[in-house]
């Protein structure tokens, strides 16, 4: 009873109350908040402590920004916040006011992050890139599941939160993860959305997730596996994360031999062999089911397994090329 109670008087406070209630929408860091409140940092940085501390808001560090975001939707203090903002006056001229400041700090964010892409001459969108049928792969993940009731959803190397954006409807909570900072502002400005308000994005590296065993229904890595360098550990730590029953999907190219993908797009791998990712997934603990093809100037594949309650050893034997 003492931490509701806590809880409660954390929020019992209108400044802290604006706070979560722009939280909701997606996660801010220290100077977008001073930027929509105009409050100054110090107060504001006291405000987001105090809410931290009582479990209503969670802080996410990424390098030398701390970025602030509703708790994940498992966490007591998720539950009680959103019976509070639902209490809320959509019409309240304030927290109108402060989601019109908010659309102009996510314009900025977005247009700061395209722009860093344009001068690095980074490649972000693959598919674009190499001229993949984006809409045709999308369309055959969509039909790989069902049309709700998904569950919890983990899109590993999100990029700008596409896959997020398209489950959305299916899903009761969307977590993207991405070793991109830059990345993660352009998933960010995109899921800035009330009806993607239970999307998230966080840094990590795919070796080593931050999240808690099978504490997710549906793991993809779309246009991710051929950058790794160890495809088999980065398979094996998704089914960790995954519960027993779970869905695994891996979306990448089959076997291909354009040059121009191993040296100015840096992959490891010149996609993979139907037998080789079905030996990856088993090995991962995953029972592959029947894959999907794309086809187009390079064919895509989808391949969809089922996690098992008692995964495989590990047998490099398998999965090595």
């Amino acid at each position: 009873m003492d931490e509701v109670v806590a809880a409660l008087r954390a929020c019992a406070e209108p400044t802290r109350l604006r706070i979560l209630a722009l939280a909701a929408r997606g996660a801010f860091n220290v100077t977008e908040f001073t930027e929509i409140l105009g409050q100054s940092q110090p107060r504001l940085s006291r405000h987001l402590r105090l809410l931290c501390e009582a479990g209503v808001l969670e802080r996410l560090r990424e390098g030398a920004n701390a970025w602030f975001g509703l708790p994940p939707e498992d966490a007591p203090g998720h539950r009680l916040v959103r019976a509070v903002l639902d209490q809320l006056p959509a019409e309240d001229q304030v927290l109108s006011s402060d989601r019109r400041q908010a659309a102009r700090v996510l314009a900025e964010r977005a247009r700061a992050a395209t722009e860093t892409f344009r001068r690095t001459g980074a490649e972000w969108d693959e598919m674009r890139a190499l001229g993949l049928p984006a809409q045709a792969v999308e369309q055959a993940l969509l039909g790989l599941l069902p049309e709700s009731g998904v569950g919890r959803m983990l899109d590993i190397g999100t990029g700008t939160g596409r896959l997020l954006e398209l489950l959305a409807p299916r899903i009761s909570a969307g977590m993207g993860v991405d070793a991109s900072r830059t990345m993660l502002a352009l998933a960010r400005a995109r899921l800035a959305r009330a009806d993607l308000s239970h999307c998230a994005v966080r840094l990590a590296d795919m070796y080593r997730l931050p999240l808690a065993d099978a504490s997710f229904d549906l793991v993809v890595l779309q246009m991710v596996l051929h950058h790794a360098e160890d495809p088999a550990s980065a398979l094996a730590e998704a089914a960790r994360v995954l519960r027993p029953g779970g869905r695994l999907v891996v979306i990448d190219l089959a076997p291909h031999s354009n040059e121009e993908c191993l040296h100015r797009l840096a992959h490891r791998w010149p996609g993979f062999a139907e037998e080789r990712m079905r030996a990856l997934l088993r090995t991962a603990g995953a029972e592959p089911l029947a894959s999907v093809t794309v086809p187009g100037a390079m064919e895509v594949r989808l391949w969809p397994g089922e996690r098992l309650a008692t995964p495989a050893p590990l047998d490099m034997a398998l999965v090595l090329p």
